[in-house]
């Protein structure tokens, strides 16, 4: 599957009709809401855990030389903790866009952390696509991140406040905290 996911994206029909879904950000969507929404509260899925196994050539790294940044595998038992957002389906084209280098919608139960439940949608990108790179050491994975620079910034910036936004919402991720610790370490 291309790394440009863009038109796979806009025949998920399942949401169009809908005046408002639920968007389940776990990543950069966390501490970048470039994007109008109705509301957001801090929220979870289940089943999925999330890891650095995704390149970007478009956002946080180039072609030649690319970034890593999140996406979610599944894992039995796992909670994956983020951020959801009220979106009119409006957004859906700007989204897509922006998640265009390997992420799919996907259809969603979100737990909100004040209680209750919706079906919304969440993008990940699996094994399956061009730009997926796999599983790595969170050390290898952090002296990948140092390098990588692309037209959204460095990619460390990325992994920084990711993890700065995970601590505000008070949950921790291991893996997202050992690569930051190897990056700091790197830059002395």
């Amino acid at each position: 599957m291309s790394h440009n996911t863009i038109d796979i994206n806009r025949t998920m029909k399942r949401f169009d009709s809908h005046a408002k879904v639920w968007l389940f950000g776990y990543g950069s969507l966390i501490f970048k809401a470039d994007f109008p929404f109705l509301e957001r509260r801090p929220a979870h899925i289940a089943g999925w855990t999330r890891r650095f196994w995704q390149g970007s050539h478009d956002h946080r790294g180039t072609e030649t030389a690319p970034g890593r940044v999140v996406t979610l595998v599944p894992e039995a038992g796992a909670l994956c903790h983020g951020m959801a957002y009220l979106v009119t389906p409006e957004e859906f084209a700007h989204l897509d866009y922006r998640e265009k280098n390997g992420y799919l919608r996907l259809a969603t139960d979100i737990h909100f952390e004040d209680g209750g439940s919706a079906e919304g949608l969440v993008y990940i990108a699996t094994h399956e696509n061009a730009a997926y790179l796999g599983p790595a050491s969170e050390r290898e994975i952090a002296r990948q991140i140092a390098g990588a620079r692309g037209p959204s910034g460095p990619n460390s910036e990325y992994l920084l406040e990711l993890a700065r936004a995970l601590r505000e919402l008070g949950k921790p991720d291991e893996h997202v905290f050992e690569i930051e610790r190897h990056l700091v370490a790197f830059h002395g």
